[in-house]
C-alpha cells in the first residue's frame, strides 16, 4: 500500500520546505510515532536497505536528539540537533544539522499535528538558512524519502492499538 502519492510538499517563501500528509490515526498515536524512539526506528528507516541504528532523542525544551542510519554498503549518515518547542500532542520544533553537510547550515523543523474525525493531518515546515540550502534539498531525491517514510508510518499506526503504543 503506498500513499506517497498524498504528500503535498509546497515552498510558500525562499527558504522554507512543507510537507503535508494526512494520516489515518488519531493525532496521540501519530505525536507517539515521532517521540518514541521505538517507533520511530521502525518507520524512519531511510531508502529501501538502511535502518536507523542509533535513536537517541532526550524530548523535552532544550534537550538533544541524534540519528545514525546506515546504509546496505556500511556507511553510516548522521544528524542530530536541539528540541526548541514541545507542546505534546499538537506541536515539535527542533533544529536539525547533518554530520556530513550537504546543505549549507542548519535547518530548523516545525511539526504540527491537527486531528479532525480521527484523522491526523501532519504539517512538516522546514527553515533553511538561506535559499541555496533550500534548492539544494529541493534537488535531492528528499520528496521521495519522506513519502517512503509517510507511508511506512502509515502503515505502523494501523498496526498499533488505538489507545497509544
Amino acid at each position: 500500500m503506498s500513499n506517497s502519492g498524498s504528500l503535498k510538499v509546497t515552498t510558500p517563501t525562499d527558504r522554507e520546505i512543507v510537507m503535508t500528509r494526512v494520516l489515518n490515526a488519531p493525532r496521540k498515536l501519530v505525536f507517539e510515532a515521532f517521540t518514541k524512539p521505538e517507533l520511530l526506528k521502525r518507520w524512519l528507516s531511510g531508502p529501501p536497505g538502511w535502518s536507523m541504528v542509533v535513536c537517541e532523542m532526550d524530548l523535552k525544551v532544550g534537550g538533544a536528539f541524534r540519528w545514525v542510519w546506515r546504509g546496505p554498503d556500511g556507511v553510516d549518515m548522521g544528524m542530530g540537533g536541539v528540541y526548541k518547542e514541545i507542546v505534546p500532542p499538537e506541536r515539535i520544533v527542533s533544529t536539525e544539522k547533518f554530520d556530513q553537510s550537504w546543505y549549507p547550515g542548519e535547518a530548523v523543523g516545525t511539526i504540527v499535528f491537527v486531528e479532525q474525525a480521527g484523522k491526523t493531518t501532519l504539517t512538516q515546515t522546514i527553515l533553511y538558512e538561506s535559499k541555496e540550502a533550500r534548492d539544494t534539498v529541493l534537488k535531492s531525491p528528499m520528496e521521495e524519502g519522506v513519502a517512503a517514510g509517510y507511508d511506512r508510518l502509515e502503515e505502523l499506526l494501523a498496526t498499533l492499538p488505538r489507545g497509544g503504543a
